[in-house]
């Protein structure tokens, strides 16, 4: 029966694969498959228990059809017998274990996980019985032999996909990929193979986990460490995955962490000596920086010797936030791929690793993923590893913590492919990872590594898990460790003898007590030729440095010259050329500049001096409101390569690399990932422009944990610009204030710039003085909308040439300072507002001072400036947002030290309120008309 199957049927031979393949299309929508094919699973179906649509989505997405297969079928007559649904019933039973068979993975070392029991991996439920065991079935896909009995088949599958490894990755839509992973796997039935050798090499690293926190837990009873027992096989996973890509030729590897096992990472696989964390326990040491951090959020950087060379390592530093530190390992990997000019991704690796709770419960880590494969923040695939301790802070259901069947479903929209394993299978947790590594650098594409363990302890060393998880604490207290584990099983297969762990286990505990790290991987001492020089940037430099900024009139036309040379046949939209025609005119000197030329020519000339620029932002190629233009696209292109232009690529020959990208939906991971690019490369001016400044509220984490407090924590210099579009235009609450009053909060300890350019010069020295002047701290402009337009918030060509910037900008008007009686000081938009009022007025005895840089406040500009108006017995401090929000209740307090005993101070500003600004236009008119009113009332 066997023989005449073979030689008879459609489904043997090299049609078996085919029809695999095709059976897959239909389960996902069978009308993509032919008619005839359809008639024929349908018919198949009908003798079965179907597989429901629900089941069918959550396994299948889209499976492509093998590129060789060409025939069509939908004129034959296609038979059907008992044999033929037999056999079609051994292909699904294969591939029902490549979507399903991870849920009956042994994949807890505590069993007390639930593990599902879908009937679709049961013989059974395609019609199979007892008595088809032994009969032979083509094995269609199934690396291995060709031909097998079904009792084999289930063997393999069973090992491949039903053991301490389980894989879920049949949603991926690259056959190619599929294929890859299907050979890995299936080639070795998911059972490493090592040498005595290296089997003896996890043991040592599992051992150099487990000593690391007994010991810390003797010496130091009760501090806090956020312990790493119930995980140790942590460390032999990272030590293969660090010396595997170095063998591969990555030179420099980037990681982020929360706390969880965080010092056990510190030690024994960056190799920080224990005598120095010994120290931070101790608190006998002095910190060098203003405040500093907890040891469990310190970063490191060091080196170690793989089998390619020398890699450099770097782990980030992280605030409690725990995914934070996702975009900003990415945008400094992506930074230092620049440097390297490595484009593909494979010199610089990023590695996160991440809890199982916080992976499934934080939408950052969503984000940073949908980041992974787009333009302007690809890093070339990031290898994922998940702690999961199976519990969430004190939660273990997961019900309560996630609604879906694992903490790893959110990396399939994106369709990375994710490796269960059991953390007390070391020799599994260091195949997937050999296997994920591989996948990574060969499709440049995320890769997940779920180790499954558990938490010996609790949340932290002061905690007591027993009171909430009391079930699942039983079983943790029972069990003997991984590193017992194995070493007993490594002495069974006669790879140790008998005491040899122990005197691993003392052999380790010695080296503590000498507070040395036994470690021979690590390269102390190692200075990298690609290191960046931070030096210039850590002198001690004045705030209030002048530097020079402009540049001669001949070089700023040329520059306009360049900014608006339109190739030959490249057709503008209207607007835009209208746009484009105004630039020439104010490069020639024959218009004023606008914003959006001003801010061109400080990129352009950056440029040419050798700064790169790099912009991202959700619009930031047009930019938002229509006036950057940096990208012109061609409303009739003739060649696919005539579809845009960017002229800032066309400078000068010698000039720097310039970057705008139009970003994802996404605030935090951006910005995140633009903190991290512009910490890791301090010559390149980096912005992030919010489309409305309010939205900076989506990346708030990012803003208080690493801009405005990086520095004093971790000694992270960073020279990030944000772009806040700001200013009250009747627009409502939403898109009106960038919550200027948050920023002026965090400022302290010189620690970032908060500045308010009002006209388009102010914004040309402001982007030159960032990147020219030897400092390197965020700045924060709250950047214009309305005033993009506005006919007197323009500048002349001499303002750029021959200007810096101002702190303080000066009465502009000819006014007779003796009989000035009240000055009144503002920032930004509000002042051209101010000017109107007075002129409409013709009001001549109240002058008006700017102030562009509210921090660090320029005290001896505006001192020098007060001075001026010796008569004045008022100073009015006016802004546009209520009395709770804005400057006022920080610059209240520099405005008193540089008044005068008998001078007045007051204010004009909205009552206090809720809500940032007024939902409707005419009452929003009507409140700014009296506030412009107050400003310039008789009495304060």
């Amino acid at each position: 029966m066997n023989k005449q199957l073979f030689e008879d049927s459609l489904l043997f031979g090299s049609n078996a694969p085919f029809i695999e393949v095709l059976y897959e299309k239909y389960l996902h929508n069978p009308m993509s498959v032919t008619p005839a094919w359809r008639n024929y699973f349908d018919r198949i179906q009908d003798t079965q228990e179907t597989i429901t649509e629900n089941q069918s989505r959550d396994a299948i997405v889209r499976p492509q059809l093998m590129s060789h297969v060409d025939q069509d079928y939908s004129s034959e007559v296609i038979r059907i017998d008992t044999n033929d649904r037999k056999q079609i019933a051994v292909l699904q039973l294969i591939n029902m274990h490549r979507y399903l068979g991870v849920r009956q993975a042994q994949l807890d070392p505590l069993r007390c996980m639930e593990r599902p029991d879908p009937p679709e991996l049961d013989p059974f439920y395609y019609g199979l019985a007892d008595h088809d065991m032994d009969t032979v079935f083509n094995t269609g896909s199934l690396v291995g032999p060709d031909y097998a009995t079904l009792q084999e088949i289930l063997r393999l599958l069973r090992q491949t996909y039903c053991g301490t490894v389980g894989v879920e990755y049949m949603y991926i839509a690259d056959v190619e990929q599929k294929r890859w992973i299907q050979a890995q796997l299936e080639g070795k039935r998911s059972r490493p193979s090592y040498s005595p050798e290296y089997k003896r090499h996890i043991l040592e690293r599992l051992n150099a986990a487990e000593g690391l926190e007994k010991y810390l837990h003797t010496r130091y009873m009760g501090q806090k460490r956020f312990s790493g027992e119930g995980n140790e096989s942590l460390i032999p996973l990272l030590d293969c995955l660090l010396q595997r890509a170095g063998q591969m030729g990555v030179q420099a590897i980037v990681m982020g962490m929360a706390h969880r096992a965080r010092l056990n990472v510190l030690v024994n696989t960056l190799g920080k000596m224990p005598a120095d964390l010994f120290r931070e326990f101790e608190e006998d040491h002095i910190e060098e920086l203003p405040s500093g951090d907890v040891k469990y959020h310190q970063g490191f950087s060091s080196a170690i010797m793989t089998p390619g060379g020398i890699v450099r390592l770097a782990l980030a530093f992280n605030p409690s936030h725990l995914e934070i530190v996702n975009p900003v390992v990415e945008g400094s990997v992506r930074a230092r791929q620049y440097r390297l000019n490595d484009k593909l991704g494979n010199l610089v690796l990023p590695v996160l690793l991440h809890g199982d709770a916080a992976f499934a419960g934080q939408g950052v880590v969503m984000e940073t993923l949908n980041l992974s494969q787009t333009r302007g923040y690809g890093t070339g695939g990031t290898v994922h590893i998940i702690i999961n301790n199976q519990i969430g802070f004190t939660t273990s259901d997961s019900s309560e913590s996630r609604s879906t069947l694992y903490c790893t479903d959110v990396a399939k929209m994106i369709e990375a492919p994710i490796f269960h394993v059991n953390g007390d299978d070391p020799e599994a947790v260091t195949m997937v990872t050999e296997i994920a590594l591989d996948f990574r650098m060969r499709f440049h594409r995320d890769v997940v590594i779920d180790m499954v363990c558990f938490r010996r302890l609790g949340h932290n060393e002061q905690d007591e898990p027993m009171v909430a998880q009391p079930a699942m604490y039983k079983i943790i207290r029972e069990h003997p460790g991984t590193r017992k584990l194995y070493a007993d099983r490594l002495e069974a297969e006669g790879v140790i003898q008998a005491g040899e762990a122990d005197d691993m286990v003392q052999a380790y505990r010695n080296a503590m007590d000498t507070g040395i790290n036994p470690n021979k991987s690590v390269c102390y001492k190692y200075k990298s030729p690609y290191s960046v020089n931070w030096a210039p940037f850590l002198k001690p430099t004045k705030w209030n440095q002048k530097v020079k900024t402009g540049l001669p009139i001949k070089e700023l036309k040329y520059l306009a010259l360049r900014l608006t040379d339109i190739p030959d046949k490249f057709k503008l939209h209207a607007r835009v050329e209208k746009i484009i025609d105004d630039r020439r005119s104010m490069g020639e000197g024959t218009l004023p500049l606008d914003w959006g030329m001003a801010e061109s020519l400080a990129y352009a000339a950056l440029l040419q001096d050798g700064y790169p620029v790099r912009i991202s932002g959700q619009d930031s190629e047009r930019g938002t409101f229509f006036h950057r233009h940096a990208v012109l696209h061609n409303q009739s292109p003739e060649r696919e390569d005539d579809r845009i232009h960017v002229p800032l690529y066309y400078i000068s020959p010698k000039q720097a690399d310039f970057a705008v990208i139009n970003s994802l939906l996404s605030e935090e991971a951006v910005l995140g990932f633009e903190y991290g690019y512009a910490t890791a490369q301090p010559n390149e001016l980096i912005i992030w422009e919010a489309q409305f400044g309010d939205f900076s509220n989506g990346a708030q984490v990012v803003i208080d944990q690493f801009i405005a407090s990086g520095e004093a924590k971790w000694g992270r210099l960073c020279g990030l610009v944000m772009m806040l579009p700001h200013g009250y235009e009747g627009q409502g609450p939403e898109h009106s204030s960038a919550r200027l009053e948050r920023y002026l909060q965090l400022c302290a300890d010189y620690n970032i710039q908060v500045c308010i350019p009002s006209t388009p010069a102010q914004m040309f020295h402001l982007l030159r003085r960032q990147m020219i002047r030897p400092i390197r701290k965020p700045l924060i402009i709250m950047s214009p909308k309305s005033m993009l337009r506005h006919k007197q918030s323009v500048s002349s060509l001499n303002e750029l040439a021959s200007g810096v910037f101002q702190p303080v900008i000066s009465e502009m008007e000819k006014l007779d300072t003796r009989k000035i009686r009240r000055v009144i000081v503002c920032s930004g938009k509000i002042y051209y507002e101010l000017l109107a009022y007075r002129q409409e007025k013709k009001i001549t005895d109240m002058a008006i001072i700017r102030i562009e840089q509210l921090y660090p406040f320029p005290h001896e500009d505006f001192q020098a400036e007060i001075e001026r108006y010796a008569e004045a017995d008022e100073v009015v401090w006016c802004q546009e947002e209520p009395g709770n929000q804005g400057a006022w209740h920080r610059i209240q307090h520099y405005l008193l030290r540089h008044t005068r005993p008998n001078q007045v101070l007051g204010y004009a500003l909205r009552p206090s309120s809720a809500s940032p600004a007024d939902g409707y236009l005419a009452r929003h008119k009507f409140k700014q008309n009296e506030l412009i009113v107050a400003a310039f009332r008789e009495k304060i």
